[in-house]
């Protein structure tokens, strides 16, 4: 056993096992933890409802949920990749404004849009009943509107606020196009758009797809609003509905062989995103500028995105906010708004600080172990909210049980444990989920950092713990508040892992806008789903930012 022990903590360097490295190994351990978990639970007995539901509804729910994923694959793909082509390759009136106009959906979550657009398009709704004002129609049975509570309404709502996925993704690959190739195409007559440049561009549009399918399978609030029976929501009607937890895990399987198939074609995506200009001058295509009136196209196709997935969700919501409908109850609204705060701001602290040590240490103390621990650690973020609070579930009361015969044998103290039922369950599966966000910042903050700069504090005579305490914070600032508003801006709109963990009464915004849109009160949560949005808008600025600086220093080059 200390062998073995000893073997985990042996690095590179000879180091003999530190306090930095045993907690990574804690750290690990906890966050990989509910993976486990999620799996020895569906090894479980379900009482005979696993064959039940194979029989009956299980079927429908991987069809509805493979069909989403066809339909709103192929929205985003035409929103993301027609939008990220024209801001790419051509220059009209305001297409500096449109290039980051287009990455406003993002900000809307998708249960949001779904509930909006129900509002307006629904039978009692503003759209139809104009209609019927306008040719004196007298009930549905005078006319055909589609409707927007199916399969088909819920693509098009998700489409429009998780196309950005592909848009970014491909917008930037368009942009590292080399001139060389446009020339190449040139010579030998061919259609450039269609033989090079879509075809260069093809790993990050499949990355992008990839994630948006990921998004697809994890959302909740759309499907159960729309009634559309996904894995997703499968699993938590059996979990909650039925009382069956060992079923909806075995559920939560079937949702996970999905995820691990994205996981691998978008990692095999992006490992194909290279490609070389063997010319001596390595420059880009220069965007075309184009007449008025292909000026006036290219603003309509980036337009139609933008409205579809930003303009008309805000607009109703703040239609409802200047009608006076949105607070019924102000005392309800704020303690939402300070719980939402507050954990948000505690995962993010948590995500930061762990991802900063951990990586930090595994790079610097050289563990190959703990390299690979940390990095399947930071795997949470693939997984749909339901399936990973399950395994949370599941692994928090085993720990609950071991701390509490702790207390029992050791101090003497009896106790239920500290998990199960409280708001330290909620962080822990936050920061289980999200933990991706803050090692990739720290990972990529790291690899900019010289090994010197490290280097030279330990020669300096400075121990680990203080190097890490002193110039860490100082030279990974920039990482860490970009991936500390990330995770806060994610938990702010997470709805399943919050529905299904948070402690009795406890109310975040995400939940209260939940509440009363399950109950037709859009507009009482108006100002609340605003609140989200705004929230959302800070990385939006921030990956604008991150790409106008990109695109500086690649001028100066």
């Amino acid at each position: 056993m200390v062998k073995t022990f000893s073997f985990l903590f042996k690095s590179k360097n000879g180091d003999p096992p530190s306090v930095w490295s045993i907690a990574t190994l804690t750290a690990g351990l906890i966050l990989i933890g509910p993976f486990f978990a999620l799996f020895v639970t569906a090894a479980g007995e379900s009482g005979g409802l696993w064959s039940h539901l194979m029989q009956t509804v299980f079927p429908r729910y991987v069809g509805n949920t493979l069909a989403l994923m066809v339909g709103v694959g192929a929205i985003s793909l035409f929103f993301g990749i027609t939008t990220a082509w024209v801001v790419a390759r051509f220059r009209f009136p305001g297409d500096w404004a449109l290039e980051w106009m287009l990455l406003l959906p993002a900000t809307v979550p998708a249960y949001i849009i779904a509930y909006t657009y129900t509002d307006l398009l629904e039978y009692a709704g503003p759209v139809q009943g104009l209609l019927r004002e306008i040719f004196g129609w007298q009930s549905a049975r005078d006319y055909w509107f589609p409707e927007i509570r199916s399969l088909g309404g819920a693509m098009l709502v998700m489409a429009s606020v998780l196309y950005p996925y592909i848009y970014l993704l491909a917008r930037t690959a368009f942009r590292l196009t080399p001139a060389s190739y446009f020339e190449v195409a040139q010579l030998h007559n061919r259609n450039f758009t269609l033989t090079a440049d879509i075809a260069l561009a093809r790993p990050a549009i499949v990355a992008g797809l990839a994630l948006v399918l990921m998004e697809v399978i994890s959302d909740f609030g759309t499907v159960d609003y729309f009634a559309v029976e996904t894995l997703t929501l499968g699993i938590f009607n059996v979990w909650l509905g039925m009382n069956n937890l060992i079923a909806a895990a075995q559920i939560a399987g079937i949702a996970f062989i999905f995820i691990i198939g994205l996981l691998y074609i978008e990692r095999t995506a992006r490992s194909r995103q290279r490609f070389t200009d063997t010319t001596q001058r390595n420059k880009e295509i220069v965007p075309k500028r184009v007449s008025r009136g292909w000026g006036a196209v290219c603003i309509l196709i980036c337009l139609t995105p933008i409205l579809l997935g930003f303009g008309v969700p805000v607009g109703v919501l703040l239609n409802f906010i200047l009608q006076g409908l949105a607070i019924s109850d102000p005392g309800a609204l704020t303690s939402s708004a300070i719980n939402s705060v507050l954990v948000s701001l505690a995962a993010a602290v948590c995500v930061v600080t762990l991802a900063a040590a951990m990586v930090l240490t595994v790079s610097y103390k050289k563990h190959p172990f703990l390299n690979l621990l940390t990095a399947v650690s930071a795997t949470g973020y693939a997984f749909p909210g339901v399936v990973l609070a399950i395994g949370v579930v599941s692994f928090s009361g085993a720990l609950d049980g071991l701390i509490a015969n702790l207390a029992t044998e050791v101090l003497g103290v009896p106790s239920d444990g500290v998990l199960i039922g409280s708001v330290a369950l909620l962080v822990l599966a936050y920061v289980t989920r999200f933990q991706a966000i803050g090692y990739g910042a720290m990972s990529a903050g790291v690899e900019r950092l010289s090994p010197n700069v490290m280097n030279a504090s330990f020669v300096l005579g400075r121990g680990f713990s203080r190097t890490m305490g002193s110039l860490a914070p100082r030279l990974l600032r920039s990482s860490m508040m970009a991936a500390g508003l990330l995770v806060f801006v994610d938990v702010m709109k997470e709805l399943p892992m919050t529905l299904l963990l948070r402690p009795f009464n406890f109310d975040t915004l995400s939940t209260y806008v939940y509440q009363f849109a399950k109950d037709e009160l859009l507009e009482e949560a108006a100002l609340a789903a605003l609140a989200i949005v705004a929230a959302g808008l800070g990385p939006v600025i921030l990956m604008n930012a991150s790409q106008k600086k990109r695109s500086r220093s690649k001028s100066f080059e």
